[in-house]
Parts: C-alpha cells; structure tokens; sequence
C-alpha cells in the first residue's frame, strides 16, 4: 500500500475516532434538535425507572431544568430529549464520546474523573458506608475480615474498598456488580457479606426492599462523595450554561424545592420517604457554589 494511501486512511481513522460537532455541545444540540440525558435504572432517588419504566429523580430534574435554559439560549421551542440508559462503567465512555451530553445520575466528582469530563457545582453530598444483613452481626471493617462483599463497578466505592483492603490487610474478597440492584441482590443470597456504596443510594435501596427491618447500614462512613451532574470536558460555553442554571436553582429556592421533594417526602413508585434531611455540607455548598473534588472542601 502506498504511503500517501496510508496517510489518508489514518486520517480518516482518527476522524472516525473523534467526537462529532468539536466546536461544543451546543453546536451539535442546534444542529440535531435533539439533547441527549444519560440516566441510571436503580440509583434512588437520583435516577431509577418508575413503574412505568420511564426515569425519574432528582438529578433527571435538576437535568430537565438545564434543558429548559438551553432551548432558551438557543432560541428554541423545543429540544428532543434522548432518554439513554448508562451504568457507572459506561457513563463516562458515552459522555467522553459524544453519545451523552450529560450524565443526570448519582456521580461522585473526583480528581481522577476530572482528567476525562468534567463536572457541574455539587447538588448532594454523601459518604461510603455499606449494608448487611442485620441477621449477620456486622457492624464494622473489622467484621469483614476474610469474607466476600460486592460494589457496583465503575464507581468510586469499589476503589476505596480495594485500598482499603490492601491497606488493613482486610482479607475480603471484593466482587464487582453490574448495577447496585444486582449488589444488594448478592448480599440478599447469601454470595456477598456486605455492599459498599454510598449511603444514600444505600438507604434508597433498603427503603424500597421487600423486608427493610432487615438490612442494617454502617454507621461508620469511609469517605465523603460530592456529587454532581457530569458534563463533557472542554467545552467551557455548554459548561458554562450548565453551571449557570444550576446556581441560580440553588440562589432561587428551586433547587431546595426537588430536594424536599425526593429526600423529605413520598416518592414513587412505592411512595417510600426517605426523610434525608440536608446535611451540612450540601448547605455549605449551596450557600457557596462549588465544582471542587476535594472532600477537604466539604467538610
């Protein structure tokens, strides 16, 4: 094959590699007419499919609410919503990629992410904690000692609980779950001993279970885990936007009525309440906007 031929295929592969629309999401969402959500089907109540099988939460609220002010930017009517199921292995990939423009989840916003997308000011703090059996005694690490838990793969709890077991020489050994659904059902057959995840996610899942009374979540928590809507990286104009809209939810009291509305009161499709009151450090970073992924910044 000839060189020149060469150089052109190589081209072309690199295009074909690369992301459409390079001048910014909103070029693309102008374009097509259409805006892509990436949603999760059991992170409640963030974003979980309801009995119809549609999703719903908090974070496809707050997602919602960005839509409206990019059909506002751009002097659109309307914008079709792409509904487009993701899982924390392959959230990331599909935002990266192009196949999402935002991820309207439960994503913890750290350092290593940041090196791949980036992030809108936190809308929720929460913290690593797992879940057991009360039926099993286990109350703390030390109780885990040399046996099976499971997290959910792709998320940041899986690789707190791979170092920490390293470094306590804990023993366990760590399986990966699809999806925290698939997680709590490991535990519930007896093939894990305990689910790391964080706490919210964790308290969702056990409030909407068959048998609540029978689940019992640590009380000691490992790790502090901003969360936030996930954005594509480099492209600060539909950051900005992003970013924009969600401070002033937060300046305007809308984002403090979804709050009340998923952790404070009945939520479908089993009208469980979670009553989750705001913590702290979500007050701080409401008064005081932040995309930061320090934990030190929220304590």
């Amino acid at each position: 094959m000839k060189t020149s031929t060469i150089a052109i295929l190589t081209v072309f592969a690199v295009l074909a590699g690369s992301p459409a629309y390079a001048d910014g999401r909103l070029d693309k969402i102008k374009s097509t007419g259409e805006i892509a959500l990436g949603h999760r089907d059991s992170s409640i109540p963030f974003s979980y499919l309801d009995d119809k099988q549609q999703p719903i939460g908090y974070s496809m609220d707050i997602c919602h609410e960005i839509v409206k002010a990019v059909e506002e930017k751009l002097g659109m009517d309307s914008i079709k919503v792409k509904l487009v199921p993701v899982t924390s292995s392959t959230r990331i990939p599909l935002l990266a990629n192009g196949t999402v423009d935002l991820n309207c989840g439960s994503s913890t916003n750290t350092k290593e992410r940041q090196a791949q997308v980036a992030f809108a000011p936190t809308t929720f703090v929460t913290a690593t904690r797992f879940v057991a059996k009360k039926s099993s005694n286990i109350n703390n690490l030390e109780d885990l000692k040399g046996k099976t838990v499971v997290s959910t793969a792709g998320t940041s709890n899986i690789r707190w609980a791979t170092g920490a077991n390293d470094k306590e020489k804990l023993g366990m050994n760590i399986i990966p779950a699809k999806d925290h659904a698939e997680a709590l059902l490991t535990v519930n057959n007896g093939r894990a001993a305990a689910f790391f995840m964080d706490d919210i996610l964790l308290a969702g899942l056990v409030a909407t279970s068959r048998d609540p009374d029978s689940w019992v979540i640590s009380k000691d928590a490992y790790t502090i885990e901003p969360y936030a809507i996930m954005e594509p990286k480099n492209d600060p104009e539909f950051k900005k936007l992003v970013d924009d809209t969600i401070i002033a939810m937060m300046k305007d009291g809308r984002l403090d009525t979804l709050y009340k509305k998923w952790f404070e009161s009945p939520v479908p499709p089993k009208n469980v309440n979670l009553n989750w009151p705001m913590s702290e450090q979500l007050k701080k970073a409401i008064a005081n906007p932040t995309d930061s992924p320090d934990p030190d910044d929220y304590r």
